[in-house]
């Protein structure tokens, strides 16, 4: 079993069509037409991970999920069972947001109910430098910025990861996801990962199995590894100081993939785990809580 949630999930019941409604733990609910759910989630906020389990009253060979504009293939646990990772971008606002299942010719849609979520701020005085990267960097970035998006443009398009997700370093996440840096009067992008202060040259594992599709220093985040899990799941590790994985390899799960370090826009040694599940930019720490250990 998935790990118990505490997502609310809004509806309205129609003829040929289904929603789940004011669930706090896991939301379960039978359609008229046999095809039954069950989400969950730690909650239905922005930034967090939604599991769908799709139970068919036949086989199909294929499952589609549509959620906030985005597809996330569903992968089958066996003939009639499957499920579906459905993230919660950080810049979805709170409302209603429809999910539609297709299946075998079967159609199903309900309402997701997003509730608030006040992401901390900090403010800091810092050195310019870490503020605002020279001119000479701009096509750098700009470059570096288009790898990444042809990355997150073309996952696998079958599951390659297995079992449950693993942390990639022993320890407690000490940086908030989601929160919003204001560095000398500039605000920054949200923090899109979580970060483990772990000494550097502490070996950094694969959270789960996958391809490599990024191995290589990156100007902000340093010594970077992206490791495709396929449909639409990434895991990516930054600021190492080494990396043993080259792009290309395939790693299981708990391989090492390289060394805790400072490298990139850091000042101090920890590793950054982030993930994004359909293109949703997701917390970590609610993949450990629904898929880990």
């Amino acid at each position: 079993m998935l790990g118990a949630g505490r997502g609310v999930l809004g509806a309205v019941l129609s003829a040929g069509c289904w929603v789940l409604c004011g669930v706090s733990s896991a939301a379960h609910l039978s359609a008229a037409d046999g095809i039954e759910i069950t989400a969950r989630s730690r909650a239905m906020q922005p930034g967090e991970l939604v599991v769908l389990t799709i139970a068919l009253p036949h086989h199909a060979d294929r499952v589609n999920v549509r959620a906030f504009g985005r597809d996330a293939v569903a992968f089958a646990d066996d003939d009639r069972q499957w499920r579906a990772l459905v993230g919660i971008d950080l810049a979805v606002k709170t409302g209603t947001y429809p999910v539609t299942v297709d299946a075998g010719g079967l159609h199903a849609r309900y309402d997701l109910l997003v509730t608030p979520h006040r992401f901390p701020t900090r403010r800091l005085t810092v050195d310019e430098a870490f503020v605002t990267p020279p001119p000479s960097e701009e096509d750098r970035i700009a470059r570096e910025a288009k790898l990444l998006a042809g990355v997150w443009n073309a996952p696998a398009p079958e599951r390659l990861w297995n079992d449950r997700f693993v942390r990639p370093v022993p320890g407690a996440a000490n940086s908030a996801f989601g929160s919003r840096s204001i560095f000398n009067g500039k605000a920054r992008t949200p923090h899109g990962g979580a970060d483990f202060m772990s000494p550097s040259g502490t070996p950094v594992h694969a959270p789960n199995a996958g391809r490599v599709v990024v191995a290589r220093t990156l100007y902000f985040s340093g010594n970077t590894v992206v490791i495709d899990h396929g449909l639409g799941l990434f895991s990516t590790l930054a600021h190492m100081s080494a990396i043993d994985v080259r792009e290309g390899d395939r790693v299981t799960a708990d391989q090492i993939v390289g060394r805790v370090g400072a490298t990139g826009r850091v000042t101090g040694a920890h590793l950054h785990w982030a993930v994004r599940a359909a293109g949703a930019r997701v917390d970590p720490l609610a993949v450990l809580a629904l898929l880990g250990n």
